[in-house]
This record gives structure tokens, sequence and C-alpha cells, in this order.
């Protein structure tokens, strides 16, 4: 009768780790939100600090599988911008980020792209050259900016504003 009672809790415990393994290996698979898809939602503050470590994509047009946007599509969704302590650090394309250069990050343009970022409430507009990958956080972000562009969007106080990104070309 011992041996009865023993087998069931064995297999039990068999089932638990087996499944248990199955589902940490499903989890690594997480993406980041892809920017084109983003949508207004949530609210944060204060500059966006990123990490540098993060995964690069290729320079290519295109990205996991989906081709980047056609120059003239515009995007809406929220920008934020690097975070002073990241000056000097390299970006996905190789250079330094400068924060006095007018460059941004984004998910799936090519490097090199120019884009306009126009902010929605004051209609200020900036174009910018894409030179990084990113932003990683979701929440609706489209877009991180250089300090140079955020400043010139009058948005340092805000740290992440609703704005429109329009597709120039090379």
């Amino acid at each position: 009768m011992r041996s009865i009672k023993k087998k069931p809790i064995g297999l039990a415990i068999a089932l638990i780790v087996i499944t248990g393994g199955l589902g940490c290996g499903l989890q690594a698979a997480a993406r980041p939100e892809p920017a084109a898809a983003s949508s207004a939602k949530g609210s944060s503050k204060g500059s966006a600090a990123r990490s540098t470590a993060a995964a690069k994509p290729s320079q290519g047009s295109k990205t996991k599988g989906r081709s980047a946007p056609a120059k003239g599509t515009i995007l809406r969704g929220k920008a934020s911008y690097y975070a002073d302590s990241l000056a000097g650090r390299s970006t996905a394309s190789g250079e330094p980020y400068a924060p006095r250069k007018l460059t941004a990050a984004h998910l799936e343009l090519p490097f090199g792209t120019r884009v306009r970022v126009t902010r929605i409430d004051n209609r200020k507009s900036v174009v910018v050259r894409i030179n990084d990958r990113g932003p990683y956080g979701g929440r609706g972000r489209i877009i991180d900016l250089s300090r140079r562009a955020a400043e010139q969007l009058d948005m340092i106080r805000a740290g992440v504003v609703e704005v429109e990104v329009e597709i120039l070309g090379d």
C-alpha cells in the first residue's frame, strides 16, 4: 500500500518539473513592443534612461520579418529623451551618443533615416537622424530623442510627450 502512494507523488513531482521547465522556455521568447503598433496608453514623468546593454537589431530595413514604415508614413505615439548620463556611450549604430546632435532611437527604421518629430500640443518640430534602437520601455513610446532634439520640442520638463513622427527618408 505504501508503494502505491509513493508513485503518484513521484509522478506529480515529475510533471511539475517538466511543465515548470517548459514555462520558463516560453517566457524567454518575449519581444519588445513594435513601435508602429504602439498605442498611446499610460503615462510617465522624467527623462528616459535606457540600458546600452539592450539587444541591437540589424541595420537593415526589415526588423523581425516586418518592413520598416515607408517614406511619408506618419506614426503617432510618445517621445522620450536620453538621460544625460548616457553621453559618450555607444549607440546601436556604433557611434557615441552625443546630446548636442539631432539624433534619435527607433525600433525599426534603418540607421541614417531622417524623421520629422512634431510635438502634438505645441506643434514644435525637429528633424532628427536615426542612429540607435529603442525605445524599449513600451508605454506607447515610439522614439527616444537626443537632449538637443528634446530641447527644441520644449519637452525637457515634461520628459514624455505625445508626438507625430513623419518618415522623411535618407
